[in-house]
């Protein structure tokens, strides 16, 4: 069975919503100065014969603007977690006192302010990057469905339209992120 234009939007949104939520969660792992427990749930911990983020091992929280608690739920593991989080980009030490593993996470310097905001812009840019892909496959689609005659020349362009539109939608809600976290780190 064919597939039709309607359907063929209905799964460019979809994919639309997909990378900005994708661009979403890397804005996420951005450090801000502000202690967030984002930063570091997703820090693969080598620990029973397997790798596993942490928030899967441990209950993280910030109990203050600059401050992450890891607790993990076996505290056998606690070396593992600390050896994790040295060793990832984070570039922050933690505190093991044996229960708990506090993360005091430093404001930033200016220098460090503008590096993430270049990261920022190109984490953005690969989303648009794949919002213009999605767009082109979405395009594609629509003129094959005008030469095989399953739609009329004005319908392929009414639903260019469409596809035009909701790239702009998805494009300025990318903008809106960074935008957001580009202010949350200037801010700090």
């Amino acid at each position: 069975m064919a597939i039709t234009a309607k359907e063929v939007l209905k799964e460019l949104e979809n994919k639309m919503k997909k990378t900005v939520e994708a661009t979403e969660r890397e804005f996420s792992t951005i450090r801000t100065g502000r202690a967030h427990s984002s930063l570091v749930e997703g820090i693969k911990v080598e620990c029973y014969g397997t790798s596993m983020p942490i928030k899967q091992l441990a209950s993280v929280s910030t109990p203050e603007p600059r401050l992450i608690v890891i607790q993990p739920w076996d505290n056998s593991i606690l070396g593992d977690v600390e050896k994790s989080i040295l060793t990832s980009e984070l570039g922050i030490t933690p505190n093991n006192d044996g229960k708990v593993i506090r993360i005091s996470v430093p404001p930033l310097t200016k220098e460090r302010r503008d590096e993430l905001a270049k990261v920022l812009k190109k984490i953005t840019e690969e989303g648009k990057i794949s919002l213009r892909t999605a767009r082109r496959v979405g395009n594609d689609e629509i003129d094959r469905l005008e030469k095989d005659k399953i739609i009329t020349e004005d319908d392929k362009f009414k639903y260019k339209g469409e596809i035009q539109k909701l790239i702009d939608k998805y494009s300025k809600e990318v903008d809106d992120h960074l935008a957001n976290k580009e202010k949350e780190i200037q801010e700090v």
